[in-house]
């Protein structure tokens, strides 16, 4: 019987029937008989015949199922592999629909997939939302609220800002949700100023903020530095009738920790418990990981014992905090004995923990630890990020491992982790040190071709090999470039081209850059003045060089053994010995204890002065 039923229907002919042993030809379908079939759920005939639908039969059949959303989403989802069936007004319509659905999701993907396949202008796209909303009898304004969200979920500011504004003028206000979403995408990529401009659209037009509102815009306040104002906001806030939260006590006392502004913090702190609001495990956080940073770790530890007391059980954040200060500090015991505690609490490491450790491993120079913590690491499921892959390049480079530097390059773009700049710099690096400028120049070429955008650190690695290799005109055409690049070079950009000048006896040309550098507003530091205290020295100009120490000394830098050794130097190749023993004698006075270089320039002098007696001798 059911065979029977199948046969008779109209929707099945002989053709399609004999489509079981052969391909079929569908002839052109009718409004009706596409209704009809979606109805009675007749997907395989739906999928044969969607190549034939036409814009406006489609357009008509979604006007019909204009109360069923369920079902439309459905159709839709048997058209998949015809997507090009839907065009604007289709899409449009369908997101109309489906914005009827519990759920929102449906009706933003339909968006985004009609934002990201078209050139269309965000007015094209929004009028004809307008007119699909109107023809499908829709009331709600929720189609807008959710092309909007459409456009944060795409990460598209100035296309969700300029939708609102289209929403004002055609008199449609925006739900609050919509503005936060808009005000939270603002906050994460760090357009403040557009977050004030539609925080005062949003006030003007009597949008009543909520609490996420308002912490939102005390973040801002925070990452503006503005801390201050932040803790004036609050008060704001109360005074509108909306009670702060924990979240917006935490943000504030994050924005005064990141800044180490401990004491201040403390009181928000005790303010917060006032007013009768618990710390939570990021209120701790917050303190803990500032401490560290500023390397008060003895009282970030404290901090935790503390947690633990009042019975807050730390997390990932916590403990990868203690062990990044320790690992900093040298202490890998105490990291490690951090990692312990976290894994006795049932904290699971993640991929941070691992990478703090593989990093400070390679700074200590145990290699084969580091490689160990790689294969653990793998051992239990996870899998090296870009973060893990540029502490093991960088790594070798630093100890000249080539070879092996790029070999895993090479495994990271196999596993499809694209490089960073962080990468390639560190790979310039070490072509530098080993004297392969022409792949440098090469790699360097290609990082542009692959439009990753320049700065001045990569810049300085460049430099710094060519200069280091003798290639000095070269260094200064990649100055050019950064000019041209508007990437800003620094202090360390023409302390090599200064040391480059020194090497090659040009001491009078490196003192025209240290003058160019501060007419640029970039100001010289202690290696700046000891560059060319040891260039003058290495010639014998001692009166040149004494002048640079006593110009150094006056713009607020004190002597290093750098300046003292380059001026031993410097006495000792003239057999000035007396002046040289003064030096010494002065920077054991000032708490500068003499190396190895130190006293290898005195003995060398001696030795001079002793042949040379020798031979007056004879």
């Amino acid at each position: 019987m059911k065979f029977l039923k199948i046969f008779k229907s109209k929707h099945v002919n002989l053709r399609t029937f004999n489509s079981l042993s052969q391909p079929i030809t569908v002839p052109p379908i009718t409004e009706s008989e596409l209704l009809n079939s979606i109805e009675s759920s007749n997907w395989h005939f739906i999928k044969q015949a969607a190549p034939h639908y036409t814009p406006s039969i489609l357009s008509s059949t979604l006007t019909s199922l204009r109360n069923n959303p369920q079902l439309v989403l459905q159709f839709l989802s048997h058209l998949n592999t015809h997507p090009h069936s839907l065009d604007l007004t289709t899409s449009s319509l369908a997101a109309c629909i489906l914005c009827r659905l519990p759920s929102p999701k449906p009706s933003i993907n339909l968006l985004q997939r009609l934002i990201l396949s078209s050139t269309l202008t965000n007015t094209t796209i929004f009028h004809e939302l307008a007119l699909s909303r109107d023809r499908v009898d829709a009331k709600s304004s929720l189609i807008f609220d959710l092309l909007v969200r459409a456009y944060c979920e795409l990460k598209k500011p100035n296309e969700a800002l300029e939708c609102f504004y289209l929403m004002k003028e055609k008199g449609v206000e925006p739900n609050i949700e919509t503005c936060n979403q808009m005000l939270s995408l603002f906050l994460k990529l760090n357009r403040t100023q557009m977050a004030w401009v539609l925080y005062a659209e949003m006030f003007r037009m009597n949008i009543r903020s909520s609490v996420y509102t308002f912490n939102i815009m005390v973040n801002v306040l925070c990452k503006e530095g503005k801390l201050k104002k932040a803790n004036e906001f609050i008060g704001h806030m109360e005074a509108l009738g909306v009670k702060p939260n924990v979240v917006t006590y935490n943000t504030v006392i994050h924005g005064h920790c990141v800044r180490g502004k401990f004491q201040r913090a403390r009181v928000i702190f005790q303010t917060m418990k006032d007013k009768g609001l618990e710390p939570d495990c990021y209120t701790y956080n917050s303190f803990i990981s500032g401490l560290c940073k500023e390397r008060r770790l003895e009282e970030a530890s404290g901090l935790l014992c503390k947690m633990l007391e009042i019975g807050l059980l730390p997390n990932a954040v916590t403990y990868n905090a203690l062990i990044d200060g320790y690992c900093n500090k040298g202490d890998l015991d105490k990291a490690f004995a951090y990692r312990d505690e976290m894994i006795s609490k049932g904290v699971t490491t993640s991929l941070v923990t691992y990478n703090l450790f593989i990093h400070a491993l390679f700074m200590e120079g145990r290699m084969g630890e580091a490689d160990n913590m790689v294969q653990e690491m793998q051992e239990k499921g996870m899998k090296p990020d870009a973060v893990t892959y540029n502490i093991l390049i960088n790594g070798y480079c630093r100890c000249g491992d080539a070879k092996r530097a790029f070999s895993l390059l090479d495994e990271m773009v196999g596993k499809g982790i694209q490089p960073t700049l962080v990468t390639y710099t560190s790979l310039i690096y070490v072509l530098g040190k080993r004297n392969r400028m022409k792949e440098a120049d090469a790699l360097f070429i290609k990082i542009q071709q692959e439009g990753l955008l320049l700065d001045t650190v990569m810049f300085n690695a460049l430099i710094d090999g060519h200069c280091a290799n003798g290639n000095i005109d070269r260094a200064f055409q990649l100055l050019e470039q950064m000019d041209n690049m508007k990437v800003l070079p620094d202090e360390i950009t023409y302390n090599t081209l200064m040391q480059g000048y020194c090497r090659e006896g040009k001491v009078e040309e490196a003192r025209q850059l240290l003058d160019k550098m501060k007419r640029r507003g970039i100001k010289p530091d202690h290696i700046s003045y000891n560059t060319l205290i040891s260039g003058y020295s290495k010639r014998g100009d001692m009166k040149d060089a004494f002048r640079v120490r006593d110009e150094m000394m006056t713009t607020g830098f004190d002597p290093t053994i750098l300046t003292y050794n380059a001026l031993i130097q410097g006495l000792c190749k003239n057999r000035e010995g007396e002046h040289a023993e003064e030096l010494l004698k002065e920077m054991v006075s000032k708490g500068i204890t003499p190396d190895d270089t130190t006293y290898l320039s005195i003995i060398e002098a001696m030795e001079k002065v002793d042949d040379l007696e020798e031979n007056d001798d004879k």
